[in-house]
């Protein structure tokens, strides 16, 4: 997975809990909690919905790695399949 493969499935995740969400005016190291008002239950939706898409588990231990547009492109463009 690219970097611009990663951010349009951040950006796809974040949309089915934030409808209308864009990641598009946000820095690399935005806060995705603050940036979309997400509380913790929201974050583990998309958490939820990341892992749906890119067909692997996400563990509740590795949800840190995608608290910020740049920590979660790299964390998915590390683990997913090509």
């Amino acid at each position: 997975m690219t970097p611009d493969q990663a951010r349009a499935v951040l950006q796809e995740a974040i949309g089915h809990v934030v409808p209308g969400a864009d990641l598009g005016p946000l820095p690399d190291d935005a806060d995705l909690r603050d940036a979309f008002e997400l509380d913790s239950l929201d974050f583990v939706e998309v958490v939820e919905q990341l892992s749906g898409i890119v067909g692997f588990r996400i563990e509740d231990h590795e949800a840190e790695s995608l608290r910020t547009v740049e920590r979660a492109t790299r964390f998915l463009t590390a683990r997913a399949p090509a």
